[in-house]
């Protein structure tokens, strides 16, 4: 599904990432874990064109998105859960909805359909269908956000940060979310702080250094890995884990 090969970016004189490869296969769900600045953010945001590729390439099912703008990506199939959500707070839940499938050419019906099965997946957004995102709650926010993106039918979901400022129980709430995401069928890259967690759903795993791929592989065996155990787990992240 996505392959990014020798992938670097720059910010100013400041280099992002260096040489970054993975990759993504249909109905996987592989997380990216790393510290703070190693270059997470900048990889999906390089991803959904918002920041351009200094060298590299990345391949969307056997195409290159090499020049491709953002929006234009979106309707090749990426769609990107941003860090802290970005939802339209001035506008009512169902305006968001409606607004995750702007672009689509599909009939009225069919966008009304995928609303319901939205509301089927998310029932506290049936509950908040009128009223307006920005009075929402951090984690019914977190939950529109995800269903926004799953709107325009994306062959890809960029999920950015997802617990970032909830409370551990709603942490929970969107891990099992995402969890059955991907049992449907879903093709997820998620990017995670909560490392335990994230490698708890995943099937792979990269682990991302100042900007470089440092280790990869089965996820479960990466969450064993002393390694990373000691890095980015630990007794915290155990603790919450249970």
């Amino acid at each position: 599904m996505l392959e990014i090969r020798y992938l670097s970016a720059r910010y100013g004189a400041i280099e992002a990432l260096r040489g970054v490869s993975l990759r993504v296969s249909t109905g996987q769900l592989v997380a990216l874990i790393g510290s703070n600045g190693a270059g997470k953010t900048t990889l999906m945001r390089v991803i959904s064109g918002i920041v351009d590729a200094s060298e590299g390439d990345i391949w969307l099912d056997g195409e290159s998105l090499r020049g491709v703008k953002s929006h234009a990506r979106v309707a090749r199939g990426v769609a990107h859960v941003p860090e802290g959500r970005h939802v339209f707070g001035d506008q009512n839940v169902r305006d968001n909805l409606e607004l995750g499938a702007f672009g689509r050419s599909s009939p009225w019906s069919e966008i009304e359909g995928d609303i319901e099965r939205m509301f089927g997946i998310f029932p506290r957004l049936r509950e908040r269908a009128s009223q307006l995102a920005g009075t929402l709650s951090g984690g019914e926010q977190q939950m529109l956000a995800i269903a926004r993106a799953l709107m325009s039918r994306p062959k890809l979901l960029l999920l950015d940060e997802p617990s970032l400022g909830l409370a551990p129980l709603i942490v929970r709430e969107i891990f099992a979310l995402i969890a059955s995401l991907k049992a449907e069928g879903v093709t997820i890259l998620l990017v995670e702080q909560l490392a335990n967690l994230a490698l708890a759903i995943a099937d792979r795993a990269y682990v991302l250094e100042t900007g470089r791929i440092v280790l990869e592989g089965d996820a479960a065996v990466l969450r064993s890995d002393t390694r990373v155990r000691d890095a980015y787990l630990g007794a915290a992240a155990e603790g919450a884990l249970r």
